[in-house]
């Protein structure tokens, strides 16, 4: 009597099953070990298992996934390269002040990341299903799947913990922040200059912000730095004076400077050989401006203004009336309308509010509401870093509006957008202006719904691949 069918499947399966188990056996990770050596070790050839044994194996996947985690904090932290010193940004910069854009950005990006992690979870089932079968002690292999198994169900369940104020109901999300141009168009022109604030007008800017600095014999002018090497041409001009405060030159000394020439031979944002030679022309005149110069522009074109006020050091003819001498400017020199000026500084701030009321007093700091409303406060100006949609919700609701400062990427822009800022400062005038809508925006819905295939999808091949 021959033997079953039953018998005979079983017989069949068995075999299947040793042939499967050999195949396995035999399986080398040839063309991912020689693509990461290659990358790593700029040895593009094939590798032999006896060249590279499993602990070089390990330091090139650690090495591999540190270097997407390193260059996916540098792309979302170029938001912010103009403002630090590359020589210390990884070891003071990129860990300390960067680590709350990382956290910011991940509002926007978890969603992609998600899928992204469980997709190459599931394609490493396959290699960890096959070192699993080839391991002979029961306790690497049970070492090997916990660990696989943990990581997986850990990004399952990644989106319980997600927050980001770009998902959000259908109808909710409020009109696009109010641009205002960071020391004018500094991407397209020489900041803190004429034509630096022309070209902020031109991109649609709704407000100019600036830097305010008072001379030696009292002429108000804008720059940034204490000193004038970076944005003049003062080594040329005063060699012996190159680091010499900004402030204790005289206005006659700070006309001769050029303001412009630094900017087409350094390139900061790598467009300046770009634009049209004209343009070129014009940027190798521009010299300082004065906060009167600037005033008038303003008024000219009906933009709001923002500026940060330096008091003159120990020593210094206004040292102690350095207010005053601003208000002056603002009242009887310049042709603004007071209700154009977000006022910032919070030095005398009584005496300002009574000499003149109409200015919309604005504080860099978070405070009470209590506190605000005290001070008559209208407006904040904060660093995007503490950008919260309660925060900026209750505000709100007592007609304190937000700005928020130096936002210049499309995926910051798309947040603080979302978030329901009333406006934000930017060097990127020219780029966000053309923002339509978010560029990430789902209602709870549509999230759940991609969430919930994603896992589902990955939990399907995994099953079929190590079945």
């Amino acid at each position: 009597m021959g033997p079953s069918p039953v018998t005979l499947s079983r017989l069949k399966l068995g075999k299947l099953k040793v042939v499967r188990r050999q195949l396995l056996q035999r399986y080398e990770h040839q063309p991912f070990v020689s693509c990461l050596a290659g990358l790593y070790g700029c040895q593009w050839r094939r590798y032999q298992r006896a060249r590279l044994e499993c602990g070089s194996f390990g330091v090139l996947i650690v090495t591999f996934f540190l270097s997407l985690v390193f260059l996916y904090f540098w792309s979302e932290a170029q938001n912010d390269y103009n403002d630090f010193d590359c020589a210390t940004a990884v070891l003071s910069d990129l860990w300390s002040k960067e680590w709350k854009t990382l956290l910011l950005s991940l509002q926007v990006t978890a969603p992609f990341l998600h899928v992204g992690g469980v997709s190459l979870l599931t394609l490493l089932s396959w290699p960890v299903a096959l070192h699993f079968f080839r391991m002979n002690k029961r306790v690497r292999q049970v070492a090997i799947l916990g660990l696989y198994l943990a990581v997986l169900f850990a990004l399952y369940l990644v989106p319980l913990g997600m927050y980001s104020p770009c998902i959000k109901e259908e109808g909710t999300l409020g009109p696009a922040p109010a641009l205002i141009g960071h020391r004018g168009a500094p991407m397209l022109a020489p900041e803190n200059t004429q034509m630096s604030f022309e070209k902020a007008v031109e991109d649609g800017a709704e407000g100019l912000e600036t830097d305010v600095t008072i001379s030696y014999d009292g002429v108000p002018f804008l720059m940034h730095d204490s000193t004038l090497h970076r944005t003049t041409n003062v080594r040329d001009v005063f060699p012996n004076r190159t680091n010499m405060l900004a402030d204790m030159f005289s206005w006659s000394e700070l006309e001769m400077l050029n303001a412009g020439s630094w900017f087409l031979q350094r390139d900061p944002f790598g467009m300046a050989s770009s634009l049209p030679p004209e343009e070129q022309v014009q940027m190798r005149n521009q010299t300082v401006p004065t906060l009167k110069d600037f005033l008038d522009l303003a008024a000219r074109h009906d933009q709001l203004v923002i500026f940060d006020l330096r008091q003159p050091p120990v020593g210094h003819p206004y040292r102690y009336t350095w207010i005053q001498r601003i208000l002056e400017v603002l009242h009887n020199e310049s042709s603004i309308n007071s209700s154009q000026v977000l006022w910032l500084p919070s030095y005398q701030r009584d005496q300002v509010q009574e000499q003149d009321p109409d200015l919309q007093q604005t504080s860099g700091s978070r405070d009470s509401i209590e506190n605000l409303q005290e001070d008559r406060i209208v407006r904040l100006n904060l660093h995007y870093s503490s950008m919260s949609q309660g925060q900026i919700r209750k505000y709100a609701s007592v007609n304190i509006s937000t700005n928020l400062y130096v936002i210049s990427q499309p995926w910051l822009y798309s947040l603080a957008w979302c978030a329901g800022a009333q406006s934000v400062t930017t060097n990127a005038l020219h780029i966000l202006r053309n923002l339509q809508r978010p560029l990430f925006l789902m209602t709870p819905e549509e999230y759940g719904l991609m969430w919930m295939l994603t896992d589902v999808i990955s939990a399907v091949l995994i099953t079929v691949i190590s079945s």
